[in-house]
């Protein structure tokens, strides 16, 4: 559906984390579409371990955004049916009162204002990302040729080292192995 067409449908997704990767978004989400690469000014990215617990999923810190004045973070804008509203939310912790849902306009490269659903990260400790999400993100910031000077920027990213096992990257792995056979 073209944007002007039935609003009620679908709407639009900011992601700056780990679902920029299409196939770590299409694990949970089937129906996203890319719509537009976009720069989110006065933020900058963070890492955070929410109230100071590590991710289970990811075993270090993972993303969120801060007000920066000046700053500014890319990402991408996913176009997304309603009905997966539900399974982004529970994606993000909503429900565990992890992330909550915020608005923010983003602007695309031809210079278009979008207002996306994003989420942020509430009551945070500072904390390096497993080098696992930080390779998800960095994967997908290439496979959407996010500009090479914040790609530069998320390769510098510190780690925690975290060398354990992370069941959700071997899934993503093996989706993104699966692309590479069916696009072959």
């Amino acid at each position: 559906m073209e944007p002007g067409g039935e609003s009620g449908c679908w709407f639009l997704y900011y992601a700056y984390g780990s679902n920029l990767l299409r196939e770590r978004l299409l694990l949970r989400n089937p129906s996203a579409a890319l719509c537009a690469l976009a720069r989110l000014q006065d933020f900058k990215l963070e890492f955070g371990h929410h109230q100071g617990r590590t991710s289970s999923v990811w075993h270090g810190g993972t993303a969120t955004i801060a007000q920066s004045p000046g700053d500014e973070v890319w990402g991408i804008v996913w176009k997304m049916n309603t009905c997966n509203l539900s399974s982004l939310d529970k994606q993000e912790g909503v429900e565990d009162g992890i992330y909550i849902p915020i608005e923010v306009n983003v602007q695309t490269q031809a210079g278009k204002v979008l207002t996306c659903r994003s989420y942020q990260m509430k009551d945070y400790v500072s904390g390096p990302p497993s080098p696992q999400y930080k390779k998800v993100i960095c994967m997908g910031a290439k496979q959407n040729g996010l500009p090479t000077d914040y790609q530069e920027k998320l390769e510098a990213i510190e780690t925690n080292n975290y060398a354990g096992p992370v069941p959700i990257m071997e899934e993503i792995e093996a989706a993104v192995k699966a692309e590479k056979i069916n696009s072959a």
